[in-house]
């Protein structure tokens, strides 16, 4: 971390509240880098001097960070850069890369296995079709500021998507692709989590021993002709977060 963060203050002329500036300046040190994971910020009365705001509006930006998934605060110690992780909470239907842009991860992937396999039990349920019909098996590792996050198998109805084999080197964001490429744009999701532990196959991928926490997540998609993919995700239990608001 550099003595002085080039930090681009909050202007009070501007008609962003002065907590959003000064969350939104914290966020840019974070992405680009130059506040590294794992590194301890600059503490509060620091950061007000640095910002040029009150300890009010600091902790109110730290508050949204940390819940966002970007600060961890640890009791006696002060505020650091969490390493690369996905939190789930209430949110819009988005995909993968999508989730971690808004989380200011640096989505990456990168494609383990494409190929056409009879669909399972669960897979041809999920998509609605007959068991053994041809689906196409997408299988990426997921990566958030060049860390494994998870490890995605994807499958998609082979009759939906022509030739996609020829192209999946060319796939970024699934959803993107699958919207320009063939007309499928999502509408719903649904989503179901369980606690699992990582295989022995996907360890080494994962980067954690075989047998750690992981959770399973299995996502069925529609768009308005049905159901169009069903990806079953294993993410590391140290990266990737679950939150919940509750109200009485």
């Amino acid at each position: 971390m550099s003595e002085r963060p080039r930090f681009t203050k909050p202007n009070r002329h501007r008609p962003e509240p002065l907590w959003h500036q000064a969350e939104q300046a914290i966020r840019t040190l974070i992405t680009s880098g130059e506040w590294a994971s794992g590194a301890q910020i600059p503490n509060e009365e620091r950061l007000c001097d640095l910002l040029g705001v009150s300890r009010i509006t600091i902790r109110h930006a730290l508050r949204n960070l940390e819940d966002s998934g970007l600060l961890s605060r640890e009791h006696g110690r002060g505020t650091f850069v969490r390493r690369a992780t996905v939190v789930a909470g209430a949110r819009g239907l988005t995909s993968f890369t999508e989730e971690m842009a808004n989380l200011g991860l640096n989505v990456g992937s990168r494609l383990l296995d494409i190929q056409i396999v009879p669909a399972d039990a669960e897979a041809a349920a999920a998509l609605e079709i007959e068991p053994g019909a041809p689906v196409v098996s997408l299988r990426r590792l997921r990566l958030g500021n060049n860390q494994p996050i998870g490890i995605q198998t994807a499958h998609l109805p082979e009759s939906r998507v022509p030739g996609i084999l020829e192209e999946a080197r060319n796939i970024h964001s699934l959803y993107e692709f699958l919207k320009i490429r063939y007309g499928i744009a999502p509408v719903e999701a649904r989503e179901i989590y369980r606690l699992g532990t990582v295989t022995q196959e996907d360890a080494e991928l994962i980067q954690l021993p075989a047998g750690s926490p992981a959770f399973v997540v299995a996502r069925t998609a529609f768009d308005r002709a049905g159901p169009f993919e069903f990806t079953v995700s294993t993410m590391r239990g140290d990266r990737y977060e679950i939150r919940s608001i509750l109200y009485i």
